[in-house]
């Protein structure tokens, strides 16, 4: 009775190696740009809870905003201070920011993402 192998074989092994590792190169890529955005929108909620600041001045917002990205450990120099945008309308007023991050990936090739988050100012909730 003839016994029937199981398993992978090298060149398999070889090529299931080469696309687990670019899925975890692309992830080591990312994965730092994502904390810092995370880091953005924890600012912003944290500034959109500060008592009167929807009767704040733009760059008063702005620099509340850069103050707590240092704290956040956010490059706000990759942030521009016209992608920060205040929008009043009726009583409230909503903070915005949105920036893109271009990530180079292999050789000619670069990753590009795209950030946008909008909160209330004023805790009066947050938005997408």
């Amino acid at each position: 009775m003839r016994q029937s192998q199981r398993g992978i074989t090298l060149i398999g092994f070889v090529l299931l190696l080469c696309v687990g590792g670019f899925f975890a190169y692309a992830a080591m890529k990312l994965i730092p740009v994502y904390t810092e955005y995370m880091g953005v929108v924890k600012s912003m909620e944290q500034l959109a809870g500060e008592p009167g600041v929807e009767s704040k001045d733009i760059t008063e917002i702005r620099a509340m905003l850069t103050t707590r990205f240092s704290i956040q450990y956010v490059d706000e120099s990759q942030i521009p201070p016209q992608n920060i945008q205040v929008k009043k309308q009726g009583g409230g007023a909503s903070l915005r920011v949105f920036y893109d991050k271009r990530l180079p990936f292999i050789a000619n090739v670069s990753l590009l993402v795209s950030f946008d988050k909008t909160v209330q100012l004023g805790g009066m909730g947050k938005g997408g």
